[in-house]
C-alpha cells in the first residue's frame, strides 16, 4: 500500500518505520517545511494519508487531501468544530476519512471498558465520577480526544452527568477532567469514581508512542479502498 504521511514530528517517524516494516511504501512526507508536497503527483498517488499535525492546521489539510481524492487517516485532535463537514462531505461528495480520538489497541479496550462500568455505577448515585489525563508539554489542546471521547461514554450512560467541564465541576451534574501537562508523558487517563466509603478507579498508562502509531497504520490499512466516514468501531465491530 501506498502511504503519504502529513506531520513529520515523533509520532510521523515512529508510523514511518511501523509501516515500512508491515511493507508499506512511503511516496510522500508533507511537513512544516515543503506544505506544498501536499499538491504533488507523489502525494496523490498515495491509497491513503496519515495526518497527524495541530489543530490549527488539521482542517485545512483535510480539505486538501478531498482535493487530490486521497482517503485520510486522522490523528490530530482538538478540530472537531468542522466534524460535522467532514461528514457532509463524505456523505456528498463520496470522500472517504477515519478519525479516531486515540488509534491505540488498548485505549480502545479501555473505551468499552468505560462504558460498561459506568452502565453500572448509573445505578449507585452515592459515588461521584471525575477524569484526570496526563500528556507531554507539547501536546496543544487540553482535555485530549481521548478523554473526550471517555467522558463522552460516562455521560451517555450515565443519567445524573449532563457535561464535562475543564478542571472544575461547577454543579454536580458536570463530569470534571483534570488536565496536566508535564515532560514527556505519551498519555495517562484515569477515572475515578468516589464515594464516602471507598473508590473505584480504572486506569490506562501508554508506554510509548508506538501503540497509537501501530493502531494508525491498521486503521490506513482498513481505509484503503473504502468510503465514507469511519472510525474505531467500523475497524473493531464494537
Amino acid at each position: 500500500m501506498k502511504i503519504a504521511l502529513i506531520g513529520y514530528g515523533k509520532m510521523g517517524k515512529t508510523i514511518e518505520q511501523i509501516a515500512l516494516d508491515r511493507g508499506h511504501q512511503i511516496v510522500s512526507i508533507v511537513d512544516v517545511n515543503n506544505p506544498e508536497e501536499i499538491h504533488s503527483d507523489a502525494f496523490k498517488s498515495a491509497d491513503v494519508a496519515i495526518e497527524f499535525t495541530t489543530p490549527a492546521t488539521a482542517f485545512d489539510n483535510y480539505m486538501k487531501c478531498f482535493a487530490a481524492n486521497v482517503p485520510v487517516v486522522s490523528g490530530t485532535t482538538g478540530w472537531l468544530d468542522h466534524i460535522d463537514e467532514i461528514k457532509k462531505i463524505c456523505a456528498t461528495e463520496g470522500k472517504t476519512f477515519f478519525y479516531a480520538s486515540n488509534f491505540s489497541i488498548g485505549v480502545n479496550i479501555f473505551f468499552a471498558l468505560n462504558k460498561y462500568l459506568a452502565k453500572i455505577m448509573n445505578n449507585f448515585p452515592s459515588y461521584d465520577v471525575s477524569m484526570t489525563e496526563t500528556h507531554h508539554i507539547h501536546k496543544l489542546d487540553a482535555p485530549s480526544g481521548t478523554a473526550i471521547t471517555l467522558a463522552e461514554g460516562i455521560i451517555e450512560n450515565i443519567d445524573r452527568k449532563e457535561r464535562w467541564t475543564l478542571e472544575t465541576a461547577e454543579k454536580p451534574s458536570d463530569l470534571p477532567i483534570h488536565a496536566i501537562r508535564e515532560g514527556e508523558v505519551p498519555g495517562i487517563h484515569e477515572i475515578v469514581y468516589d464515594s464516602e466509603v471507598d473508590y473505584i478507579s480504572i486506569k490506562h498508562d501508554a508506554k510509548s508512542r508506538a501503540g497509537f502509531a501501530l493502531g494508525a497504520v491498521i486503521a490506513a490499512e482498513f481505509t484503503a479502498g473504502k468510503q465514507g466516514f469511519l472510525g474505531m468501531d467500523d475497524l473493531f465491530k464494537f
